[in-house]
């Protein structure tokens, strides 16, 4: 199969690609922001010394992401990568919150670990600048086609995955994907079953179980405190609530991008599940494949919840929500202050403040609800 529209840079284009856009100002900017103690020709020189997607991640992307976690968030904090396997390729499938960073920052960890970095999915939609369709492909990210009619969305689809399984069966590369199309910005994390669906296609035979335990997935629970994008989905919210359609402005998406990159996230947390193994077994209870993905779903679901790190601002928002003080044994009435007053500040223009409100809670609050469902508790609104 033809995987040249989708692919990223073969190692040997990369310097070629690097020095098509060297110049522009916005390559400029960047290698200013990554290395700001350093002149022009000393970040030109080690721009020169890249010669493959590796080089570019650990020589630039890697110290880029340095500067974001020492000026926008109080640490990173990671478990699980440990129990993994130097020199093996992995499918993880994560909860999606932020546009870039959250496998940008998954390959932080994997390189500070020493495993084998990913390569992964980014929208079309996102790249249609040259310059940042370069940029894509340099850093080892492939296309996934957006907004196409249900015929070619099928070709599409068909193409991604065998692509996925080129990337683990013969490049012996990692892969990340998201549980679902697109950002969980409500806070429930659940794995949609057409990505599953989609990831089987390249399946040889009927037999899913060992189609997927061969794919060793595994499952990465990623926690934000704090969402600097919070304030910017209130419109789409507030639309919804309405049952109007919502229509994204056209810079909406590199708006989201540069508020997650520079703003202000507090504490992050990674989780790396142990790889979906003897779990898969539970398949087999089921004939037809669509019941076993959407177990699988589940499974993906137990794991990432399950893991998922609960700050002080998941339990404030559910106190709030509550009006009561369940949780305040997780938090200090300063940071309820400080939630409250970022809060009141983020709906400060908005009409609707009682809908906007609910909807900023749910944000933070609905992580502990799914989480006390999966423990048994019925803790529902």
């Amino acid at each position: 199969m033809n995987f040249e529209a989708i692919r990223p840079y073969h190692d040997h284009e990369v310097h070629a690609a690097l020095a098509t856009i060297a110049q522009d100002p916005r390559m400029q900017a960047y290698l200013e922001y990554t290395f700001p103690l350093q002149s022009p020709e000393e970040r030109a020189e080690i721009l020169d010394a890249v010669h493959s997607t590796h080089d570019f991640q650990a020589r630039v992307v890697y110290y880029s992401l340095r500067r974001v976690l020492a000026r926008s968030s109080e640490g990173m904090f990671s478990e699980g990568f440990e129990l993994l396997q130097p020199d093996t390729p992995y499918l993880y499938v994560s909860n999606h919150r932020d546009i870039v960073l959250d496998a940008a920052l998954l390959n932080f960890l994997l390189f500070e670990h020493g495993l084998t970095m990913t390569a992964y999915a980014i929208g079309d939609n996102l790249v249609r600048d040259p310059f940042l369709l370069a940029l894509a492909r340099i850093n080892r990210n492939f296309l996934v086609r957006r907004n196409l009619p249900p015929r070619e969305l099928l070709d599409s689809s068909r193409t991604l995955s065998a692509y996925i399984q080129h990337l683990l069966q013969q490049e012996r590369r990692s892969v990340w994907i998201s549980q679902r199309e697109g950002r969980a910005k409500d806070g429930n994390d659940f794995t949609h079953v057409g990505v599953l669906k989609m990831l089987a296609m390249a399946a040889p035979d009927h037999d899913l179980v060992s189609f997927f335990k061969a794919m060793r997935i595994v499952p990465v629970s990623i926690s934000y405190e704090q969402d600097p994008t919070d304030a910017l989905k209130l419109p789409e919210f507030l639309a919804q609530a309405k049952g109007e359609a919502y229509t994204k402005a056209p810079d909406e998406d590199l708006r989201h991008i540069l508020a997650g990159l520079t703003g202000q996230k507090k504490g992050i947390h990674y989780y790396a599940g142990a790889v979906l193994d003897d779990e898969l077994d539970e398949l087999r209870r089921y004939a037809a494949p669509n019941q076993q993905l959407k177990l699988l779903a589940q499974i993906i679901d137990r794991a990432i919840i399950g893991h998922y790190k609960l700050w002080p601002s998941n339990y404030i928002a559910v106190d709030l929500l509550e009006g009561a003080e369940r949780y305040a044994a997780h938090y200090a009435q300063e940071e309820k202050r400080a939630f409250v007053e970022r809060m009141d500040q983020a709906l400060s223009t908005v009409a609707d403040r009682e809908t906007a409100c609910r909807s900023f809670l749910h944000m933070y609050a609905n992580p502990v609800y799914n989480k006390a469902k999966l423990l048994g508790e019925d803790y529902a609104i």
